[in-house]
């Protein structure tokens, strides 16, 4: 594959715009179904803007970085191009480790500081004179308001699912972490033996966290709805499910380019930006089982 000497800058492309129209009406259409969701009303149209904004965005990613492989594959891009495409995506999973900070401080927030309050710890200890023989503990059980908040009967055990989850996803970062080594060394079947096994673990992660949420909802009453346990619960591994989902996604797309014969052992940044962000993700799933279900 021959390597372009100078910084390849693309023609004006359509792409940005249709993700922001994309990502605008999913995000949309994600916060209607939450309100209006709240306040009791039919969310029918908020799940079709919803859905119509992921198929755009769908068709976005597809296209365009369908448009960066072909570039990619014709030779077009620098060394200085590949080391933008590091910082490009170093800068991305930055991002999305401030994201989960975000969440992860608002659940240290509410068990270090709120909670407690609530309960008459503190100098902001008044506020247990509205709701009298509230029992500050953790997992909130009992809601301050239980008549209007109703909160769980029982939380989800550690040593269950999310332990058996735990160890497909770190099994799963040893898998892709061979069949990167077995790229780097030419073996091509061992790449898609192991980053078929990874695929295979982490779809098994998705389906086992289905299964949890299932039985939450319809056993122990454990919902968004449930008070502040329910939501950080759900907010956190939530969106760390929408992140293996995404990730699941880009090592498939990755299996698919090594069976068409991409990548060299010099040349596969792609291989190894997704497996970047699957460590991520691994990594992100070792504090959820640690900071949500065991302490």
């Amino acid at each position: 594959m021959a390597v372009h000497q100078t910084y390849y800058v693309p023609a004006q492309s359509k792409w940005p715009i249709i993700a922001t129209v994309g990502l605008g009406l999913t995000l949309f259409g994600v916060a209607s179904i939450l309100v209006q969701g709240r306040q009791g009303n039919s969310t029918t149209v908020p799940w079709a803007v919803f859905f119509a904004g992921a198929l755009i965005m769908a068709y976005m990613l597809f296209g365009w970085f369908g448009n960066v492989i072909r570039e990619g594959r014709a030779g077009l891009y620098s060394p200085q191009m590949d080391r933008t495409f590091r910082w490009g995506m170093s800068w991305f999973i930055f991002s999305e480790v401030m994201f989960f900070a975000a969440f992860f401080g608002a659940l240290f927030y509410v068990r270090t500081f709120a909670v407690p309050w609530l309960g008459g710890e503190g100098d902001r200890g008044s506020s247990a004179m509205l709701w009298d023989g509230f029992r500050a503990t953790w997992p909130l059980l009992e809601n301050p308001d239980p008549a209007r908040y109703p909160g769980p009967r029982e939380v989800i055990g550690p040593w269950g699912l999310p332990l058996v989850n735990t160890l497909l996803l770190v099994s799963s970062s040893v898998t892709v972490t061979i069949a990167h080594h077995a790229l780097k060394s030419g073996h091509r079947g061992r790449v898609k033996a192991w980053l078929g096994a990874t695929i295979l673990l982490g779809l098994g992660f998705i389906t086992l966290q289905a299964f949890e949420y299932h039985h939450a909802y319809t056993e122990l009453d454990l919902t968004l709805h449930s008070g502040i346990y329910g939501t950080t619960f759900f907010m956190l591994t939530g969106f760390h499910g929408a992140h293996v989902t995404l990730g699941s996604l880009m090592l498939i797309i990755m299996l698919v380019r090594v069976f068409r014969g991409h990548f060299t052992t010099e040349h596969h940044f792609a291989f190894e930006a997704a497996s970047w962000y699957w460590h991520f993700v691994d990594v992100v799933w070792l504090g959820l089982f640690v900071f949500v279900y065991i302490l």
